[in-house]
């Protein structure tokens, strides 16, 4: 039973997603949005991996694909909108891994593409004590 006891507290702190991990990950989150209504594609795009995958209509390798992809499909600050996060849900896979579901919405006139908005899953991981976003699913 002492073994057991033991093993458990043990093992514990491997499974346990701390609150910092949390509030690490909500903050990448929380600025992504403020780069975002910044209109700052390339401050958007660090919290990437270098190696992240990107899916969406189409899929996209790498950090500068990503970067890439959203010059192209938001040339201006006017076509990003105003971006909101909703629905957020932060779920520990282990020590290094998060997985982020979502909902996500942009506020744009109707010349600037319209109202936009969507559902997301975000796989995070922890290098250090970084949190990047390995991979990016958005519909």
């Amino acid at each position: 039973m002492r073994f057991c006891l033991l093993f458990l507290a043990l093992l514990t702190p491997a499974l346990v997603f701390s609150a910092d991990d949390t509030s690490a990950v909500r903050a990448v989150l929380d600025k992504q949005v403020a780069d975002w209504n910044r209109g700052d594609i390339p401050a958007f795009v660090q919290s990437y991996a270098e190696n992240c995958t990107f899916m969406g209509k189409t899929v996209v390798e790498g950090r500068a694909g990503v970067e890439e992809r959203y010059h192209r499909n938001y040339p201006t600050p006017a076509a990003m909108g105003h971006l909101t996060f909703t629905e957020l849900k932060i779920k520990k896979i282990d020590r290094r891994v998060a997985v982020v579901t979502g909902a996500y919405h942009l506020q744009r006139a109707a010349g600037d593409g319209g109202e936009a908005n969507g559902v997301f899953t975000l796989v995070f991981e922890r290098k250090g004590r970084v949190w990047q976003i390995l991979l990016d699913h958005t519909s």
